[in-house]
Order: C-alpha cells, then structure tokens, then sequence
C-alpha cells in the first residue's frame, strides 16, 4: 500500500507540473527569440499565435497578432498548433482522471480495484500526451536550428536571425514530464495491481473458507430436523 501511494502521489506530481508547462508553452509567445540581441535594443519573440517585441530599456512590450486560424500560415506553425493542443487536452484528461483515482479523494471509495484501473487509464493517456508535444517541440525547435545554420552556411543575413527559446523548452519539458508520470502510473502501478489483486482474492477466499466452516459448525451444534433416537430421548426425559 505504501509502494502504491508513492507512485499515486509522485505520478500526480509530475503531471500537475507537466500539464501546466504543456499548456503554458503553447500559449506563450517565445517559442523564438532573435539571436542578435546584442545588437538590438529590443527582444522580439514568436510564439504560435503572436510575436512580440520587448524594448531592452523601458521594458514596454507590443504584441501582433497573426491572420485568422484559417488563413494561410507556414506547415511549422500549423502542426506544431494541432500537436501541442492535442497535447493539452490529452494532458489535461489524463490529469483530472489521476485525481479521481488518488486514494485520498473520496471517489468510490469502496472500489479499490477501480480506482487503480482509473489510475492506470491516466498514466495510458499522460503516455499519448508526451508524444505531440515532445514531437512538436522538437520538431519546430530542429527546423529553426536548421533555418539559421543554413542562412549562416550561405552568408544569408536578414537583419534578425531566430534561435528557439524557452516556451520551446516548456513544451520538451512538460512532454518528459508526462512520459515520466505515466511510466509511473503503468508500468509501475501495474506490478502493484497484480500483488494487490492476489492479496484481495486470497483474502476473499480465506473469508469464504471461514464463512463456510462456520456454517457447517452452526449446522452441526443447531439441526433443523430431530432423528428418531433423539425424539426417543426427548420422551425418556419427559417421563
């Protein structure tokens, strides 16, 4: 039991955290940052819906927009959109479910068995969450390595060359996170479901055993029916 609340509370853990830096980096605006900031007096970052531009000095900051989601935008931009929020629902599910099978949340409270199955359908989809989100992180971080090498290889200067910045590193991050949380919450958890599952059927069949004993005991010492040498006894002391 001890062994299992461990894996419960560190698997919650991890994808709490997970979860909030999935979210946090699709809906942050420097998933880019220019790399020549010491020639620049401002920061400018490009997140997945708007780019925005620090000034070093007075710290204001001026956020764009881009077109609606239905114009046309670069293949980048688009799959790393669709990957990272089917990573933040995954995420997001899988986390609430985790909570409903915590031991502490009085969730069918009488259902043991249940509950570390509802713990292992969370760990099953953190699993399928980290998969979007450390392709798309990875992804759109090799692609803008891959533009600004091959600017530089071809003495290509446009003014602002781009690196990937930190809500790239939240999107690797949390996708770690969320392998790491539902490795704990599968392959562990199922080791401890075997041995849990054992004991409560060996104790099931002990309590039948003793059920059944007692029963015969309780058959033994109160009859239903008198025989005949006993109702004989009966009259004998009558009389």
């Amino acid at each position: 039991a001890g062994m299992r609340f461990f894996l419960q509370y560190a698997g919650c853990f991890f994808a709490f955290f997970s979860t909030g830096f999935l979210i946090a980096s699709t809906w942050t605006d420097c998933w880019m940052v220019n790399a020549d900031d010491s020639l620049e007096v401002s920061t400018k970052c490009r997140g997945l819906w708007w780019e925005c531009v620090t000034n070093v000095f007075d710290g204001i900051q001026t956020c764009d927009e881009y077109d609606s989601i239905f114009a046309e935008h670069p293949v980048k931009l688009v799959l790393t959109r669709a990957m990272m929020i089917t990573a933040d629902l995954l995420a997001g599910f899988g986390f609430l479910f985790l909570v409903l099978g915590l031991d502490c949340v009085k969730f069918l409270p009488d259902e043991p068995l249940i509950k570390l199955r509802i713990c292992l359908v969370s760990g099953v989809m953190l699993l399928i969450a980290g998969l979007p989100g450390i392709t798309g992180s990875v992804w759109y971080a090799v692609d803008v390595y891959v533009e600004r090498s091959s600017l530089v290889f071809h003495n290509v200067f446009l003014g602002i060359q781009y690196k990937f910045g930190w809500s790239c590193w939240l999107g690797m991050a949390g996708s770690l996170g969320c392998f790491l949380s539902g490795a704990l919450l599968t392959c562990c958890m199922y080791l401890v479901r075997e041995t849990s599952s054992g004991r409560l059927h060996s104790a099931y069949s002990l309590r039948k055993g003793y059920s059944s004993a007692g029963t015969i005991v309780t058959n033994v010492h109160l009859p239903s029916s008198q025989t005949a040498t006993a109702k004989m006894y009966a009259v004998d002391t009558r009389v």
